[in-house]
């Protein structure tokens, strides 16, 4: 089944698209073969006429590619013809990064998991000149990266709630979204009100041909639209999975912080029904305030400076959520 929900689409020259993609994740499934590929950026996609899922490539049984900031189709061209030659994901790594079409690999982030004699691999590349914050991680079958984040706490919770939601590739991927489901996680995106500008979750069985995974998802918006692509793009994977389970719901929820931004007192607020403790970091990553959470909680910042903080909700189940908050 071949889903696409687009928003707002435009027509533009693939070949001349230069721009900064921001968080990604790429995985395999040793056991079922299926590879997927997610993402989300806060470019604004109707100046390039491009589909939601353009940086990510699936091969059935093989692997998956992402390819992003300062994109090149050149260099995804190079990643691909490497994947389908039988390279490993590091050997493709390094390949891409040797042979640059630009010559400069330092503002290129890669991601790329591959299916090697029936065991997962997986490898990144963060360029030193892509836009901070820019970070990867990389388990045994799956690579997460992004660049122009609100900061790690971003990678962190996509990592976390991806080993941490049971269920398919597709549910896990979904999740791992849902981590960086916060305002400003790229940080363009912040006036918006919204993570992002776009969305997509895409994942390939052994079977399907290069080109049609059996599942496509994406949502395309315009700036200014203030509309959450993360939290649409869930609304089309519960209707594709026809369900909306437990694990769809939490991830659905988002923390209720009032008001934002605030002077002093911040209220917190959320049902959940399982354990979880709520965390208040400083931009840079210093954690600032640690307390059980049990649905809800007053936080007082009379005392911190003015600026950008991020609350962090890690449940017992390891899920987590995040919310950026402001100090007038």
């Amino acid at each position: 089944m071949r889903i696409f929900a687009c928003l707002f689409f435009a027509f533009f020259s693939l070949q001349t698209l230069q721009a900064q993609d921001t968080y990604s994740i790429v995985a395999v499934d040793a056991e079922t073969e299926e590879v997927g590929s997610a993402g989300a950026s806060c470019v604004d996609l109707g100046n390039f006429g491009l589909d939601a899922d353009f940086l990510g490539e699936l091969f059935p049984a093989l692997g998956a590619i992402n390819t992003q900031a300062w994109y090149l189709p050149g260099n995804q061209a190079s990643a691909r013809n490497r994947m389908e030659a039988g390279d490993t994901p590091q050997q493709i790594i390094d390949y891409v990064i040797a042979n640059d079409v630009q010559g400069d690999s330092t503002l290129r982030q890669y991601g790329v998991v591959g299916l090697v004699d029936g065991m997962a691999q997986a490898a990144a590349h963060t360029g030193s000149n892509t836009d901070d914050y820019k970070s990867h991680r990389v388990g045994d079958n799956y690579s997460i990266q992004g660049n122009i984040l609100l900061g790690d706490f971003i990678l962190d919770a996509m990592e976390d709630n991806f080993n941490n939601t049971d269920g398919m590739l597709a549910e896990k991927l979904m999740a791992a979204l849902q981590g960086a489901n916060v305002i400003g996680a790229d940080t363009r995106c912040a006036s918006n009100g919204t993570s992002a500008l776009f969305s997509f979750l895409k994942v390939a069985q052994p079977a399907d041909e290069f080109g049609s995974p059996s599942l496509v998802l994406g949502v395309i918006t315009e700036d200014g639209d203030g509309i959450e692509p993360v939290d649409s793009l869930q609304t089309l994977f519960n209707e594709w999975l026809g369900t909306t389970s437990s694990t769809s719901e939490v991830q659905n929820q988002k923390l209720k912080v009032f008001p934002n931004p605030t002077t002093n007192n911040l209220e917190i607020s959320l049902n959940l029904e399982e354990a979880a403790n709520l965390n208040l970091f400083s931009i840079s990553g210093e954690l600032l305030y640690s307390q059980p959470f049990s649905g809800q909680e007053n936080i007082d910042l009379s005392s911190y400076p003015a600026g950008v903080y991020v609350l962090q909700l890690r449940t017992k189940s390891g899920r987590v959520m995040l919310a950026r908050v402001v100090k007038d």
